[in-house]
């Protein structure tokens, strides 16, 4: 056996295969089998791009997609949430605004250089030319709940309807074609990363994207999801996987049971449900910690540096 304990992702090595496809008449999906997806709105006058990879180099197959269909300016760049693998790549757009909630921006201030360096020795492959990422990338237009935009007659409505994924998630509804790029706060045969999440509050915010009563849906990994019943399956199978997850952690504190117990066995729950989603090894480790944390005594997630993922990968795994 190796000394050293290795993130399940540094076995993930594959290329996945990129799908380029137009949702309803102004919204597209950039999807790679359970790797981060990018929404497009292509509006009368301009292009706003959601989440756009985790490096320049990899935005520019973004960029040639984009320019297949349109050659509209890319105007407007949105950060669904702060995580690196969604923002790094944004120079590569030359937007004239970068958009996020405040709270996304606090964030950037508080944990993005930690932030990025963990999420980068994490995930090696999803960070491809990572010598092509300028530093961090920052907001240039904040809002707090709402705002909206006006892409020619295009409305385009974008929301931070509650915490879950972490506390700044920003989805982009388009009212008139029911459909919204939801970022990661809804995942489709991918398992959610919480390791900065809200676990309590998840749930109810799932519920305000239902109430929008959305007909397609880009997740933040997996399938666009192409028809109500698909949005359906995605927004219960998102729940189910948080519901259940915290509600085992948090019954293995309440018995006094410790981390390493309580990870092992809501790992044996979880496995035969949810075993086969992309990335489940991978994110297990940091869900359960989070969870545990915010069961016990930290409402508000902690920081994760590149030495604190080493440390709870050696306990959790060990």
């Amino acid at each position: 056996m190796a000394t050293e304990k290795k993130f399940a992702s540094h076995a993930d090595v594959e290329e996945k295969k990129v799908t380029f496809e137009q949702l309803s008449e102004h919204a597209y999906a950039y999807t790679a089998e359970g790797d981060p997806n990018t929404g497009i709105i292509i509006g009368d006058d301009a292009v706003l791009v959601a989440d756009t990879q985790a490096t320049p180099v990899m935005a520019q197959d973004v960029i040639r997609r984009i320019r297949a269909v349109t050659d509209k300016p890319i105007k407007y760049v949105l950060l669904t949430h702060y995580h690196a693998v969604r923002v790094l790549g944004a120079t590569a757009y030359n937007a004239e605004q970068i958009i996020a909630s405040q709270d996304t921006y606090d964030l950037i201030v508080e944990r993005g250089e930690q932030d990025m360096k963990s999420e980068i020795e994490r995930f090696p492959r999803l960070f491809n030319a990572v010598e092509s990422v300028p530093g961090l990338t920052w907001p240039t237009l904040t809002f707090q709940k709402k705002m909206t935009l006006w892409m020619g007659k295009l409305e385009v409505q974008i929301l931070q309807l509650g915490r879950g994924h972490t506390k700044g998630d920003t989805v982009v509804w388009l009212p008139q074609e029911k459909t919204l790029l939801s970022g990661d706060l809804v995942e489709y045969g991918a398992t959610p990363y919480a390791g900065d999440a809200y676990f309590q509050d998840w749930p109810a915010t799932l519920d305000a994207i239902a109430a929008l009563k959305p007909e397609k849906l880009v997740p933040g990994r997996g399938a666009a999801l192409k028809t109500p019943q698909e949005v359906a399956d995605g927004l219960a199978g998102t729940r189910a996987f948080i519901s259940e997850l915290y509600s085992k952690v948090k019954s293995g504190a309440s018995e006094g049971k410790d981390l390493n117990a309580i990870y092992k066995e809501t790992y044996a729950t979880l496995k035969p449900k949810f075993g086969d989603w992309v990335i489940f090894d991978h994110c297990m480790p940091f869900d359960v910690t989070r969870a545990h944390d915010e069961a016990t005594q930290y409402p508000d997630p902690r920081i994760w540096t590149a030495q604190r993922d080493k440390e709870m990968w050696e306990t959790l795994e060990g």
